[in-house]
């Protein structure tokens, strides 16, 4: 399933953030694709702040991961742009942070390639003007129907 939407401002973004976060109560692992600068972490900083994380929300960009604990369980924000070998993940315990529960958004997803599990969503951010074009394709999991929703 595809989508295609028109963010024409940070702010339709966030608000973006907060929708696809409404709708993550189950977990779900999210792959954020474009180029620097197109908004992925301002998207990840928006779902993160829906799903209840407070304070600084720090991108991992030198870390690879962030951990915060929510209300109702824990989400990771990976970002892997400084990854050298997607074999470093194995030292990081990439497979603890994949619980079926957890929300798991990752920047850069290519730069792991071979080491992550499948995506419930592929987030591709495109420069269209001074905005955004992007494209969300959800697996074919019922859980992930609801993106229908966001036209």
């Amino acid at each position: 399933m595809k989508i295609e939407l028109s963010v024409p401002d940070e702010a339709a973004m966030q608000t973006l953030g907060r929708k696809i976060a409404g709708h993550l109560t189950a977990g779900g692992v999210l792959y954020f694709h474009g180029e620097l600068g197109a908004g992925k972490t301002t998207l990840a900083r928006a779902i993160l702040q829906a799903l209840g994380v407070s304070g600084r929300i720090k991108s991992p960009t030198y870390t690879l991961v962030e951990p915060y604990d929510l209300a109702d369980g824990n989400a990771y924000h990976f970002d892997l742009y400084r990854l050298a070998d997607p074999e470093e993940l194995e030292y990081l315990g990439l497979r603890d942070y994949f619980d079926p529960g957890a929300v798991v958004i990752v920047e850069w997803p290519e730069r792991g390639l071979g080491m992550l599990p499948a995506a419930d969503m592929q987030v591709h951010i495109h420069y269209n003007g001074n905005g955004r074009r992007i494209v969300l394709e959800a697996s074919e999991s019922p859980r992930f129907q609801w993106i229908n929703d966001l036209r």
